[in-house]
């Protein structure tokens, strides 16, 4: 994934569900992910702001 873009959809090829992100996060990486997205890791890394609204 790219450090300045967010994946707001995740289509399920296991069960064809259409993952969205959960009200106040920015994608799924940071609704279902056990990190958040690599955008907000850079930021946090650099001290920089993020593209994502967090």
């Amino acid at each position: 994934m790219p450090t300045d873009a967010c994946q707001f959809f995740y289509d399920c090829r296991g069960c064809g569900a259409l993952l969205r992100p959960n009200e106040g996060d920015c994608c799924v990486y940071c609704s279902f992910g056990s990190v958040p997205c690599p955008p907000i890791q850079e930021a946090q890394r650099t001290g920089t702001a993020s593209c994502c609204a967090a």
